[in-house]
């Protein structure tokens, strides 16, 4: 996409969400199982906040990961380009209201990140489930460049670009066998290596559909390499065997305990 595309995508995607606020407030609150159970405890063990940390919440959404944050004692600087969906996290963070700072930012404007704070003024920060709703990251990454501290740590967690991307499917099998009717699960891929940009919805019933920007690892990653990040860190979630079922058989769930839905990475600023 040229720049006036990605112009164009990235406003709609913040109307998007703007309509979407209420809905997606109520339906998440503060967490449901991809939080609790997939992207929370990898992105908590990777990020590693220790109290007085000033941390650098991203596209915060309704905020739950920034009352996350600060409940483990960090300094949060929050922010996101949706005024409604600051709204809610304000609303909701009234007993931590002195240890976050909600702020609107938009995450594709360099100069607006750059201004959240003097540069290595960051000790980390986090993107919770969020590069995928971004029309581009370099801005994101080149800005983090500059406002981490030497080593300091970038943290995100996304849809597993490899089996949980806009151009994959779950499916099940029934096979009649020997030892009786035997029904496996899987996924179908029908596209990776091209970025690519397509309407989806995080609810059946959102008000709005909202564009998910995929791209491979390559382009993910090597967004980071170029601008001085190494990867030290790397998880890749999936629900385990026993997990309780949303009654979807298609469903992320345990039906798909062998495939990761998320990966929650950890860059490193260089020293």
């Amino acid at each position: 996409m040229n720049q006036a595309d990605l112009q164009r995508a990235n406003a709609e995607t913040r109307a998007a969400w703007n309509t979407n606020a209420l809905l997606w407030d109520e339906r998440m609150g503060e967490g449901n199982d991809f939080v609790e159970v997939l992207s929370w405890p990898a992105s908590e063990r990777l990020l590693n906040v220790q109290p007085g940390e000033r941390v650098l919440d991203i596209a915060c959404g309704n905020g739950l990961t920034s009352r996350r944050l600060a409940a483990l004692g960090a300094e949060v600087v929050a922010c996101d380009f949706s005024e409604e969906m600051l709204a809610h996290a304000r609303r909701r963070s009234g007993d931590h209201g002195d240890r976050i700072r909600y702020t609107v930012v938009d995450a594709t404007d360099e100069a607006a990140l750059l201004a959240l704070g003097p540069a290595a003024s960051f000790d980390a920060a986090l993107a919770a489930m969020a590069l995928f709703d971004m029309a581009e990251i370099d801005p994101l990454f080149r800005a983090l460049a500059q406002l981490l501290r030497p080593g300091g740590r970038f943290v995100f967690s996304l849809m597993h670009p490899c089996f949980n991307n806009p151009f994959t499917a779950t499916m099940g099998e029934m096979t009649d066998s020997e030892a009786g009717v035997i029904t496996t699960y899987g996924v179908k891929v029908q596209g990776y290596m091209t970025a690519a940009m397509a309407y989806g919805h995080a609810f059946r019933d959102q008000p709005r559909p909202h564009i998910y920007f995929h791209r491979n690892l390559e382009q993910l990653l090597g967004t980071g390499f170029k601008n001085g990040f190494v990867v030290d860190g790397l998880e890749e979630r999936a629900f385990p065997a026993g997990q309780p079922h949303s009654g979807n058989p298609l469903g992320w769930g345990s039906h798909f305990s062998e495939i990761p839905p998320i990966m929650v990475v950890r860059m490193r600023k260089s020293a």
